[in-house]
C-alpha cells in the first residue's frame, strides 16, 4: 500500500468508503454485516488505514456497522471520517445532538476526520448562518481533541467553495471532492484542483470511478489504453490518473466486494501515475464520449443576454449533461432545486433567440424541451 504524507500521519492512499457495504437482498438499509465485517478485515490485511462514513449512508446504519467492525482493532491502527449532515436543512439546528451520537454509533471517543457534508449552493446560506453555531461547535471539539481533522466535502460549484472557502477557509485542513477523469471537464474537477492547490489544501478524491460508471470502456476505446499499458485494467486507469493529480492525498472507493478490493488494494500498491501524453489520450476520449452525449456549452454566455425569460443557459445545459452522463442522480435534482421554477428547463419558451447567436449552433431549445421532458 502506497502512503501519502498528512501533517504528522501515514495514510494509506486508497481508503474505504462505505456508502456501498455489501447489503441483503438490494436494500440498501440492510447491511451484510457479517459480509461488511470480512471486508474492513480483508481492507486491514491490505493496508488501508482511512475509513470514511456518514450519518446518512445505508440510511444511518453504515455508522453503526462501521463502529462494530472497527472496534476489534486497536485505536491507533485506524483512522476513522464522518461529517455533519448538512445536506439535510432540518439538521442544521441539531449539531451537538448528532455530533455526540455519532461518536456513540461509531464507538469512538474522537474522530480523526470529521467534515461539513456536501457543502453545495442548496445549504451553503444555512452552512454559514451563524444563528446555527455549527462551525463555532465543531471548532470547539476540535480544541478539545473530539475532532482530531476539520475538513468539508462539496458536490458544489467553485463559487460556492470559494465562499464557504472566504468564511472558513483558514480552518480546513483538508478537502472532500467527486474528481476522475470524467469529471476533469465535466463538473471542471480541474479548477477545483487549482482552486484547492492554491489555497494549499490537500484533496481527498470520492467517486474516483462514478459509482463504477468508469470500470468499463467502449472496445475500441479500451484498445487505446491497452496499447499504451497492456498490464493495467480499465479501473486501474481511473486511479492512475488522480495519482498524476497535483494535491490528492486519499482516494475513496465504495468497495462493496473483497474482489474490488484486491483489486484495487494491487493498484495501489504501486504509485504509477500517467504520464503526460497518457493523460492526452485519456481525456481526448473522455472528450470524444461526451460529444456523442452532451450540449458542447463552452459557457461564453452569448446566449443569456438573447434570453426573453432570462434564464441561465449555460449553468441549465450543465446540469442537463450531468443528468444525460448520470442517469438522473442526486446532483441535477439538487442543482435545480436551487432554482426558481420560472427559471428552470420547463420555463424555455423556444423562441430560437439564443440559437441565432450560440458559436456552438446549440439547438438550445430542443435540449431544454428533451430536460424538462425527462424530469417530468
Amino acid at each position: 500500500m502506497i502512503y501519502r504524507d498528512f501533517q504528522d500521519l501515514k495514510l494509506s492512499a486508497l481508503g474505504l468508503g462505505t456508502m456501498r457495504l455489501p447489503v441483503v437482498d438490494g436494500q440498501d438499509g440492510a447491511i451484510d454485516e457479517p459480509a461488511a465485517q470480512r471486508l474492513v478485515d480483508l481492507a486491514m490485511e491490505r493496508g488501508v488505514n482511512y475509513y470514511d462514513t456518514a450519518w446518512g449512508y445505508h440510511s444511518g446504519n453504515s455508522e453503526l456497522v462501521m463502529g462494530r467492525a472497527l472496534r476489534r482493532y486497536p485505536r491507533n491502527s485506524f483512522h476513522l471520517a464522518t461529517k455533519f449532515p448538512g445536506y439535510d436543512l432540518s439538521n442544521m439546528d441539531k449539531v451537538e445532538e448528532i455530533f455526540e451520537k455519532q461518536l456513540e454509533k461509531c464507538q469512538v471517543a474522537y474522530f480523526d476526520f470529521y467534515l461539513f457534508h456536501n457543502v453545495c449552493e442548496a445549504n451553503i446560506d444555512a452552512y454559514l448562518d451563524p444563528q446555527y453555531g455549527i462551525y463555532d461547535y465543531l471548532m470547539k471539539q476540535k480544541a478539545s481533541g473530539r475532532i482530531r481533522h476539520l475538513g468539508f466535502s462539496t458536490h458544489g460549484s467553485i463559487d460556492t467553495m470559494k465562499r464557504f472557502l472566504d468564511a472558513y477557509g483558514e480552518d480546513m485542513e483538508f478537502c472532500q471532492i467527486q474528481l476522475n477523469y470524467l469529471d476533469w471537464t465535466l463538473q471542471d474537477g480541474k479548477g477545483k484542483v487549482a482552486l484547492l492547490n492554491g489555497r494549499g489544501i490537500p484533496i481527498w478524491v470520492m467517486e474516483p470511478v462514478r459509482g463504477g460508471r468508469l470500470a468499463k470502456m467502449p472496445a475500441e476505446d479500451a484498445a487505446r489504453l491497452a496499447a499504451l499499458r497492456p498490464e493495467e485494467t480499465i479501473p486501474a486507469w481511473a486511479f492512475r490518473f488522480l495519482q498524476a493529480v497535483p494535491g490528492v492525498t486519499v482516494v475513496l472507493s465504495g468497495m462493496s466486494t473483497p474482489e474490488q478490493l484486491e483489486d484495487n488494494t494491487g493498484t495501489f500498491s504501486t504509485d504509477a501515475p500517467l504520464t503526460p501524453a497518457e493523460r492526452d489520450v485519456l481525456l481526448d476520449i473522455v472528450a470524444g464520449q461526451l460529444k456523442k452525449k452532451t450540449a458542447p456549452c463552452t459557457a461564453c454566455r452569448y446566449c443569456v443576454d438573447h434570453c426573453t425569460q432570462g434564464l441561465d443557459i449555460p449553468k441549465l445545459l450543465g446540469i442537463y449533461n450531468e443528468h444525460t452522463v448520470s442517469g438522473g442522480g442526486f446532483i441535477p435534482a439538487m442543482l435545480l432545486s436551487t432554482l426558481p421554477e420560472d427559471k428552470r428547463p420547463g420555463a424555455c419558451v423556444g423562441c430560437r433567440s439564443c440559437e441565432a447567436v450560440c458559436p456552438q449552433q446549440i439547438k438550445v431549445s430542443e435540449v431544454l424541451s428533451d430536460f424538462s421532458s425527462r424530469l417530468g
